[in-house]
């Protein structure tokens, strides 16, 4: 089964949702705005990027841009899980495996229900 992190106005997430949907692919949709996020995800979603998963474009960076930037990684974990607008977004999982941060569109082509 999918599973899809995202917050549910967001126009990325809803793009990518749509996706899903036309094709007929179940997911399970994880408003991390409404269930939060921990810092299991968190390491797990950085390990995949290499760096924080964390939307460096968006307005809410910004915003915290400085106390993210000079924290070390206990006060960004919990930065991010405090501010999960932080996040880039979506992030769709199978299981354990994080398989996209962010909607690719060749990533979504590539799945299979």
């Amino acid at each position: 089964m999918f599973k899809m992190y995202g917050i549910p106005n967001c126009d990325t997430v809803k793009k990518a949702r749509k996706d899903l949907e036309k094709r007929g692919i179940e997911y399970e949709f994880i408003d991390f705005k409404k269930v939060g996020v921990d810092k299991t995800s968190i390491e797990r979603w950085k390990k995949f990027v290499g760096d924080w998963p964390v939307n460096k474009k968006g307005r809410t960076f910004r915003q915290f841009k400085e106390a993210f930037e000079s924290g070390n990684d206990a006060a960004k974990i919990k930065l991010i899980t405090e501010n999960t607008s932080l996040i880039k977004r979506p992030i769709l999982e199978k299981g354990k495996s994080v398989l996209c941060l962010g909607y690719d569109v060749e990533v979504y082509n590539g799945i299979d229900g």
